[in-house]
């Protein structure tokens, strides 16, 4: 299991003395009661124990939240979440007038009394991300302190697209843009100013808002599974919150309304994905349209999913991914040099622009001044929002799942950038290649795109030269834009629905076929139901109960952040020295430091270091604790050559205090790369190997090294002295729990 490096406890030995990390803290000796002060009020007798409030809490949800160490289904979340997407889906079969009647009315009442609600909580999620990516949070990695990426940036760009990019970009591209010019939410129609916003309104819709709600659920996801070794999950992102209490009712109940949600959006998606394929398949095979060929289109789909599902992360979906944004960019090539490259470019410049100015204020706009405008904002802003709330659990799993390693910052600023720029293009070349079309006075081809926008899609590719070849191109991307969405859907749905302790683990593959075949039900009971229209009621009502979850895992979230900023700050309050990551650096002479810079040791001469001066040095100051009436253990894990390298193991100290966090000081080795002008170095390696310090507060990020026995010991003192620091520091605001 994946944790942070101060998270996992090597193996403790019969030599090793020392109580468990689990064991009564409450015993204090006489020289700690001094030392501490009567620190009874950083034990937890008074408070919630279910609400962590220190990293030894969260460290304890990889355990509280992975009692088993296999994976199972969780069975009250499947049958539940089963029994109502059943029941929503045999209503549609059978009644499908009132079902479409029930659901327009309830999306009208939400579109008029809460449209308001829906549009702040977009600007909070958009402000709160940016907030992480741009504060000192966003140095932090998903994953222990010293974790890479462990993937290329062209496949990780390449993934990130194509997860939360659907076939719904290629449906809307066209439609949309014709429709806000002839028909805008508020003005006049077929304006030059309608004309200015007409594309930048579908840019807005696929624009920073829907990527921000998948980078939050992501990273939360990510942070708590990669970070903190607990499961990859919703419910692990609101351990801050709850506690232990996610294992129970509370927990059920998130995944139950993730999930739901999760598995709408996705229908959603398939359905608006066989409806515009329905159109290309009947071009090119000359098969005919309508609900048969559809249906037939989502059987299809399934059985392609469920061989996709089964091969995984790294076969299936990363080879769909990268050929998914091939394609794009050839039918982006293609329809730029074929169509109106001036206008085109140009256009993408002024759109780009527009977007940017107008965006805070056209993020505030409830149109609460045009009359019978929520018609509009439900058919538009309000479902899109809805949509990528929908689809914010399931796209944040799978970004978590890929993105291992990242710091927060460069996840955010890639998830609101990378992608949103491809839909920009898209958007842009599509939408102004149609407008081209209705400003040169085609009324039957702007009516079409209105009325039907499957055949207004496919009405402008037959507009272009070759294109026979461009139809082919389009629905072979549409296909790949379906199969990624349906492919991706199937396998994070199963890990909503079972437990899974390893991040790295997903559902049963029988659970992922299970939940392939039953969104192909929800998709076609929607089809009988009216279509697209009858979607986009579905996911603006069931999205509703997920904007609670959005403002849980941000709350939970900040608390998390917020724990790990004052235990960080309380050792550099103490550090007149600061390492790149905020850690002690160790005094050095001179002589010292040049040949830390000149040297570059191997594995062996790391290890003789941990065995001559590190091992020792920590002997000694346990035998001084001891004496002094502590309760002190030392572990020492195995290093010699023939051991697999396990940078989060290592020689080990700790001290079982009173307070909530046990002090401690392990050194880990670090394989890093070699910069290419080092100087000593293995002439058969371009590694080397770094002694690394990490406590209760996170990796110091500085090196052992060169250093004697007594350095070694005066900086296991200074860090203890900041831990007394820490320890000292009054109790207020920063450690507070958020639901306070």
């Amino acid at each position: 299991m994946s944790s942070h490096p101060t998270d996992d406890k090597p193996t403790q030995d019969s030599s090793t003395s020392g109580p468990s990390d689990t064991g009564d803290k409450t015993a204090q000796t006489p020289f700690e009661r001094k030392q501490f002060g009567g620190s009874e009020r950083r034990s937890k007798p008074h408070l919630d124990e279910d609400m962590p409030i220190s990293r030894s809490d969260l460290k304890k949800g990889a355990q509280a939240l992975s009692q088993d160490t296999e994976a199972h289904v969780n069975w009250s979340v499947l049958i539940i979440s089963s029994v109502v997407i059943a029941a929503f889906s045999i209503w549609a079969i059978i009644m499908p007038m009132a079902a479409s009647t029930t659901m327009k009315t309830v999306v009208d009442w939400i579109a008029t009394n809460l449209g308001w609600y829906y549009v702040i909580t977009m600007v909070i999620v958009i402000g709160f991300v940016l907030w992480v990516a741009l504060s000192k949070a966003g140095s932090v990695r998903l994953g222990p302190d010293d974790s890479r990426p462990q993937y290329k940036l062209g496949t990780w760009a390449a993934m990130l697209f194509a997860a939360g990019v659907g076939i719904d970009l290629l449906f809307f591209s066209v439609t949309g843009p014709v429709v806000q010019y002839l028909t805008p939410p508020s003005g006049s129609g077929a304006t030059a100013d309608s004309m200015q916003n007409a594309v930048v309104w579908t840019m807005f819709h696929y624009g920073i808002a829907g990527w921000s709600v998948y980078a939050l659920l992501g990273m939360a996801m990510g942070y708590f599974a990669y970070r903190w070794g607990m499961p990859l999950s919703i419910r692990a992102a609101l351990y801050p919150l709850f506690g232990k209490r996610v294992n129970g009712p509370i927990g059920h109940g998130i995944s139950i309304l993730a999930l739901v949600g999760t598995v709408f959006g996705v229908a959603t998606t398939m359905g608006i994905g066989v409806v515009l394929l329905n159109v290309g398949f009947s071009k090119i095979f000359g098969l005919n349209e309508g609900l048969s060929l559809q249906i037939a289109l989502v059987i299809g789909a399934v059985v392609l999913t469920i061989l996709a599902t089964t091969s995984g992360v790294d076969r299936g979906i990363r080879w769909i991914s990268e050929l998914n944004l091939w394609s794009a960019v050839a039918m982006m090539a293609f329809i730029l040099i074929a169509g109106q490259t001036a206008f085109l470019l140009n256009a993408l410049v002024e759109n780009l622009g527009q977007f940017f100015v107008t965006l805070p204020a056209r993020m505030f706009k409830t149109l609460a001044y045009v009359p019978g405008s929520s018609e509009w904002m439900g058919s538009w802003t309000l479902f899109f929002w809805a949509f990528w709330l929908a689809w914010g659990p399931f796209v944040g799993v799978f970004l978590a799942r890929i993105s291992r390693g990242r710091t927060l910052r460069e996840f955010v600023i890639a998830a609101i950038t990378v992608p949103v720029l491809c839909d920009f293009i898209i958007v842009s070349f599509f939408g102004n290649s149609a407008l081209y079309e209705v400003l040169q006075g085609n009324t039957a081809f702007a009516q079409l795109a209105i009325e039907s926008p499957e055949r207004g899609w496919y009405a402008l590719l037959e507009m272009f030269p070759g294109a026979t070849f461009l139809v082919i191109l389009a629905t072979l991307s549409g296909l790949l834009f379906y199969i990624t969405s349906a492919n991706s859907g199937a396998m994070v749905m199963s890990n909503f629905s079972a437990s899974i302790p390893d991040p790295s683990e997903d559902g049963p593959k029988w659970l992922r076929i299970f939940w392939a075949v039953l969104t192909a039900i929800l998709t076609i009971s929607m089809l009988i139901a009216g279509g697209v229209i009858t979607m986009e009621y579905a996911t603006l009502i069931f999205a509703l109960p997920v904007t609670v979850i959005v403002y849980l895992v941000m709350f939970s979230f900040f608390k998390a952040l917020k724990i790990e900023q004052a235990e960080r700050e309380g050792t550099v309050l103490r550090r007149p020295s600061i390492a790149p990551s905020g850690g002690h650096v160790p005094e050095r002479s001179w002589t010292q430091r040049l040949g830390q810079m000149l040297t570059y040791p191997s594995r062996r001469e790391a290890i003789r270091f941990l065995e001559r001066t590190v091992r020792p040095a920590l002997d000694d100051v346990a035998d001084e604790f001891r004496r002094q009436g502590y309760v002190a253990e030392r572990i020492n894990a195995d290093h010699s050559l023939t051991a697999p390298l396990d940078a989060m193991s290592g020689p080990l100290l700790r001290l079982s205090t009173a307070a909530t966090d046990d002090f401690y000081y392990q050194v880990f080795m670090v394989e890093t790369p070699a910069p290419t002008f080092s100087g000593k170095l293995a002439s058969d390696s371009d590694i080397y190997y770094r002694l690394e310090v990490s406590t209760q507060t996170g990796s110091g990020g500085y090196d052992l090294m060169g250093l004697t026995r007594q350095q070694v010991i005066d900086d296991v003192l200074e860090q203890y002295q900041a831990y007394l620091t820490f320890l000292s520091m009054p109790v207020d605001t920063e450690m507070t729990p958020v639901s306070e």
